[in-house]
């Protein structure tokens, strides 16, 4: 394991972990980087796509090192233009939805998808629908860790799953 994902506070209350310790330290949030951006570098993406809410920071950040243009995937509900909505079973087992769009993706984007920690998947799952909803490629997932679940084997299936973690 990277020495940097020690900065991942694992003491917190529930089933998540707390990454904005990591994103904290400009040194250790440049290495996550160059890790993530190491890991798809066989991947051909032109544009990056991240979740709401600290996705964003790490899709952001993937994207202005890469050179590509962002795709926000938004929280339901917050976007003030007609959008495609997908919804979902969170981690929690509550209903929510994400929302993008709808002249955000055409059939020529091949997208990296960005979250930065992947619990059930299912949010996941939501993402890919959106994209693929639009006529888009999911050209991979990419995270810095990712639960164990049904949902991302089978993702596994048909799309390139990466992450620098498994077992924080």
């Amino acid at each position: 394991m990277k020495n940097y994902l020690d900065l991942v506070d694992t003491s917190t209350l529930g089933r998540r972990y707390d990454v904005t310790p990591l994103f904290g330290n400009y040194q250790a949030f440049s290495a996550l980087l160059d890790d993530l951006l190491e890991l798809c570098r066989e991947i051909e993406y032109d544009t990056v796509a991240a979740i709401d809410a600290l996705g964003f920071i790490l899709g952001t950040a993937i994207a202005v090192r890469s050179e590509k243009p962002l795709v926000p995937i938004r929280k339901g509900g917050k976007l003030p233009v007609e959008v495609h909505t997908a919804s979902f079973i969170d981690y929690t087992g509550k209903e929510k939805s994400l929302e993008v769009r709808t002249d955000a993706l055409d059939q020529s984007n091949r997208v990296l998808l960005v979250d930065e920690w992947i619990e059930t998947a299912a949010q996941v799952k939501a993402a890919i629908g959106l994209i693929e909803g639009q006529g888009a490629e999911v050209a991979a997932v990419l995270s810095i860790a990712i639960d164990d679940s049904q949902t991302i084997r089978e993702l596994r299936e048909s799309y390139p799953i990466l992450a620098l973690s498994q077992d924080l």
